[in-house]
């Protein structure tokens, strides 16, 4: 018999063990998993937490349901949200369920034509085309506030200076409202131990960053990214 050990990617930690010993029917492996590194997510949100992938282990009826859902139109609401590297951002924003599209760019400072060379002022942020019908725009700030640490000021990991600032560029003022709300409520909760310092302001110029920055974590695999997602205890629910 062969044992071995499972591990978290993102917090090197040992999650449990993995043996060669199980019914031969359903693939020869035994699981033994702590109990404490499981989350169990019910079938009829799976999609939601991101996981439709699994849908095909339940049931025909729910694969259906999810193809039905995709082939329908959608109409779509943009954002625009800063939190460190864009890499990262967008490696983590394109697989969420209703993200329809992504992009890395440069906005919230003055300078015209930005590059990745010449964007002073300006942050790294992503631009997300979403379905409001799938995504609202307060669950994409759950998202947000789980990949990035919005704590840290004009920094992101070993990232730092006002390109790597958390921000929130509004499009509208429903959208306005619902990030101050979800800021304030997620910095009154206090599970980040340290103030929120995510900047909510108005979006201005978008700037779409050179194609060697788009989906650059798809091109490389194994490139740099500081960015995570955190259990969702952070939020303080």
């Amino acid at each position: 018999m062969i044992r071995t050990e499972v591990r978290s990617k993102h917090g090197d930690s040992h999650l449990g063990h993995v043996f060669d010993d199980g019914p031969k029917d359903k693939g020869g492996l035994r699981f033994c998993i702590n109990s404490a590194s499981l989350r169990f997510i019910p079938v009829a949100k799976l999609e939601a937490e991101g996981y439709g992938q699994y849908l095909p282990l339940f049931n025909k009826d729910a694969v259906a349901a999810k193809a039905k859902a995709a082939a329908a139109p959608a109409k779509t609401e943009t954002a625009y949200l800063a939190g460190g590297c864009f890499w990262g951002m967008q490696h983590i924003l394109r697989k969420i369920p209703g993200v329809l599209q992504t992009e890395v760019g440069y906005t919230g400072g003055p300078v015209e034509n930005a590059t990745y060379r010449n964007h002073e002022g300006h942050a790294e942020a992503v631009k997300i085309v979403f379905d409001p019908s799938k995504l609202t725009f307060e669950t994409l700030l759950r998202w947000f506030f789980r990949m990035h640490d919005p704590t840290t000021l004009n920094r992101q990991g070993n990232d730092r200076g006002s390109s790597y600032r958390s921000a929130i560029f509004y499009l509208s003022e429903a959208q306005k409202k619902t990030a101050e709300a979800f800021k304030k409520r997620v910095d009154e909760r206090g599970k980040w131990g340290k103030p929120v310092v995510t900047e909510i302001t108005k979006a201005g110029a978008w700037w779409k960053a050179e194609e060697d920055h788009q989906d650059y974590l798809e091109k490389l695999p194994d490139g740099y990214t500081c960015h995570f997602l955190r259990p969702e205890s952070v939020l303080g629910d």
